[in-house]
């Protein structure tokens, strides 16, 4: 059985989906990105520290908050490159970049896995009610759609609720 968290694990790996549909110059666009988070108390407050993205940091009095807050800027900077883009292409191009960019807290998020799986530990409190994953299972990614001007079906299966959960433990 996981045993709790230890005092010594700082940085709780946190993997997060989020959907957006983006208007642009000339084009609406579907965003859906599964990414990873580091989330780390400090000074009071849980700050989520975009991994995957990895340009992107906010805080909260609580997870929830700051997981709303790192979720709306995301947003923001998804309108900010669909302001600078003058086409699809572009608009595509750039959100990948932005989420492809390198990060030292890649690392630090695989680390922080590690000493989860390595000391079987069960997430701590406020962490605990959130849904478990396996991160092999749902490896970062980023998909760009565009939705304007083509046949297509829609249906309300294509929706992906904003989540975040925690990395499962596997047992050794």
């Amino acid at each position: 059985m996981p045993q709790p968290f230890a005092n010594a694990v700082q940085e709780h790996p946190i993997m997060i989906t989020l959907q957006d549909t983006i208007s642009g110059d000339g084009f609406l666009a579907k965003v859906t990105m599964s990414g990873r988070t580091l989330m780390r108390q400090d000074d009071g407050k849980w700050w989520m520290y975009g991994v995957r993205p990895a340009a992107i940091a906010e805080s909260g009095c609580t997870i929830d908050e700051a997981f709303l807050r790192f979720r709306q800027a995301h947003k923001e900077v998804l309108f900010d490159i669909a302001q600078d883009s003058k086409s699809f292409a572009e608009f595509r191009n750039e959100v990948e970049r932005f989420f492809n960019e390198s990060d030292a807290d890649e690392q630090a998020w695989d680390n922080a896995l590690q000493a989860i799986r390595h000391g079987n530990t069960a997430p701590p409190e406020p962490f605990s009610k959130l849904p478990r994953q396996s991160p092999e299972a749902r490896p970062p990614r980023i998909e760009v759609e565009r939705l304007d001007g083509q046949i297509k079906r829609y249906v309300a299966s294509d929706n992906v609720t904003d989540t975040y959960s925690v990395p499962e433990v596997i047992a050794a």
